[in-house]
């Protein structure tokens, strides 16, 4: 079953259950698709991929947005960019841990060969391929520059 097609059928039983914040996030994911699917150049399908990385991006800005409004004290808008950022990430794989992530570039480091910093740019273009929709760009970046350091 397609995602848009799971996102249609969540919508219904939030709106049933009256989750009217369930309801905010399934209704963003769905925009978001949508919007996705019609862009120039864009496949008639979206692909898995193309999917979860509009969905990361949803993740993304949500978790941007509720830091602003932390640091404003604005705790009820950050209540619901979280409560949104909740229900996007049930819809995301199952992320990596990073002692899973630092496992995994060792691997790929000893892999390829790198030694030092200037391999960085090669090591990051392999691991997010590897790891897309598995790993947060930022967090590899981190233990990236933390291994080859």
């Amino acid at each position: 079953m397609s995602l848009i097609t799971q996102i249609d059928q969540d919508i219904k039983l939030a709106m049933l259950a009256k989750q009217a914040g369930r309801l905010q996030g399934l209704r963003a994911i769905k925009s978001a698709l949508l919007l996705a699917k019609t862009e120039k150049g864009a496949a008639e399908e979206l692909t898995e991929d193309a999917e979860i990385k509009v969905l990361q991006k949803l993740v993304k800005q949500r978790k941007e947005s509720a830091d602003i409004y932390k640091t404003q004290n604005r705790d009820d808008l950050y209540q619901i960019e979280m409560a949104e950022m909740l229900v996007i990430e049930e819809y995301l794989p199952q992320q990596m841990s990073r002692f899973e992530i630092e496992g995994y570039l060792e691997d790929l480091i000893g892999r390829i060969g790198a030694t030092s910093v200037k391999d960085m740019g090669r090591v990051m273009g392999m691991a997010s391929k590897e790891l897309a929709g598995k790993a947060d760009g930022k967090t590899i970046s981190e233990v990236v520059k933390q291994l080859l350091g």
